[in-house]
């Protein structure tokens, strides 16, 4: 069956519509759009069946786009963080916090699925890994409701976790993970990545200040992917250099002082790093749209109302927000709520998936468990952010009646 350009053209713009209008109904109805971008693709494909509309296979696109949609959320999530020093404690708890629930959970999912699937723990702990990082992608969007300070508490922890979650897979895929040679080649990988890092975000700064045109934010992102790729061609991991460029941007203006100043130009980075803020928004908003609504088009319901599927996934599920609630409380010994329930899987869970090497996949594995989680995870967010908000609302309702009152009254 052939399709008409201007068919094509119809479909892909009248998405975008769609997806903006499920982020003002989003707000609305307190429902992450992720949900509905999902929800929208499973449609999609219960229709096409009814229609006898063939759609070729998109694993591929939708790997890809989760490559750039992973790029693109974690730079847009940089570009909004101010470094100081009195946010050097909360960055430390962030990334503590980060990585021990990523280590603990995925430590303890390899061993539900080892007991549970009948699967080689070495097996299990590659597909445990994936289901124990936080998606960044669905998180950093759903903190948007959120105060500051909780706010850049769940960019910084999430885009921790995608990093560490990166690293940690890379090391679990590799031959002989117990080896010394292997813990040596881990720790100079994460050397590597930091020189690299800063090297090019210091050519990258100056080609800002260099090139003429109003072309260089593509330029720009072009660079930043293609160092991205051959970082992860390496096995190193390359996330790390999109952090870091995103806030040396967002931060370095009042630190250029003397020679830098000539060298760097600060009066120039100040438009170009607006203009950069805006196109990665907007991307990163177009790539999110058609990820989810891929991902929904791939669900298979009934995998998920399977016995071995609801249980071990629940399981999968309960272990995450335990492990979270502990370790938080442990962390940052204050209030958790809501930032306890923002732990959903997604974009960087469905990609580490489709990168487990043929050596370690089992048909033990039920792919129905990885969908169950996900869609799990999203929906007690989203009740946790709802309820968070109710709780607020009530508080701030409160609040003037008590402040009115007689000082009598009030003891």
């Amino acid at each position: 069956m052939s399709y008409d350009v201007y068919d094509i053209l119809i479909l892909l713009c009248s998405i975008t519509i769609g997806s903006y209008l499920f982020n003002v109904l989003s707000v609305k109805l307190r429902i992450p759009s992720v949900i509905l971008l999902m929800s929208s693709g499973l449609l999609l494909r219960y229709v096409a069946k009814y229609f006898n509309i063939h759609i070729p296979p998109l694993q591929q696109p939708l790997e890809f786009l989760g490559i750039l949609g992973l790029i693109l959320i974690v730079l847009e999530g940089s570009l909004e963080l101010k470094i100081s020093r009195q946010k050097g404690g909360m960055i430390f708890r962030s990334l503590l916090s980060a990585i021990i629930i990523l280590l603990v959970t995925s430590f303890s999912i390899a061993y539900i699925l080892f007991k549970m699937s009948d699967i080689e723990f070495i097996n299990a702990l590659a597909y445990a890994v994936p289901l124990g990082v936080i998606s960044s992608a669905i998180a950093i969007p759903s903190a948007e409701a959120l105060d500051v300070h909780k706010k850049e508490f769940i960019i910084y922890e999430s885009t921790f976790s995608d990093i560490c979650g990166i690293m940690l897979f890379n090391y679990v895929i590799a031959d002989n993970i117990l080896s010394g040679a292997s813990v040596g080649n881990f720790f100079f990988s994460l050397l590597l990545i930091i020189v690299i890092s800063i090297i090019s975000t210091t050519l990258l700064l100056w080609l800002f200040n260099h090139l003429g045109g109003h072309t260089k934010i593509f330029l720009i992102f072009s660079l930043l992917i293609l160092v991205y790729v051959f970082g992860k061609a390496f096995h190193l991991p390359s996330l790390l250099l999109i952090l870091v460029f995103g806030i040396v941007i967002n931060n370095i203006q009042p630190y250029l002082t003397g020679r830098l100043q000539k060298f760097l130009h600060p009066e120039k980075l100040g438009p170009i790093t607006a203009e950069l803020k805006t196109m990665t928004a907007e991307l990163a908003f177009l790539i999110r749209t058609f990820f989810f609504l891929i991902f929904g088009y791939h669900i298979n319901l009934h995998l998920l109302i399977e016995g071995d599927v609801i249980l071990t996934g629940s399981l999968i599920t309960l272990v995450i927000l335990l492990i979270r609630a502990m370790t938080l409380r442990f962390v940052s010994h204050l209030n958790v709520f809501p930032e306890v329930f923002i732990a959903p899987r997604g974009l960087i869970t469905v990609l580490l998936f489709y990168s487990i090497p043929a050596k370690l996949q089992t048909a033990s594995f039920n792919e129905g468990v990885l969908t169950f989680v996900i869609i799990a995870t999203a929906v007690i967010m989203m009740v946790g952010i709802m309820f968070s908000k109710r709780t607020v609302r009530s508080a701030n309702q409160v609040l003037p009646i008590v402040e009115n009152l007689p000082l009598k009254e009030k003891i």
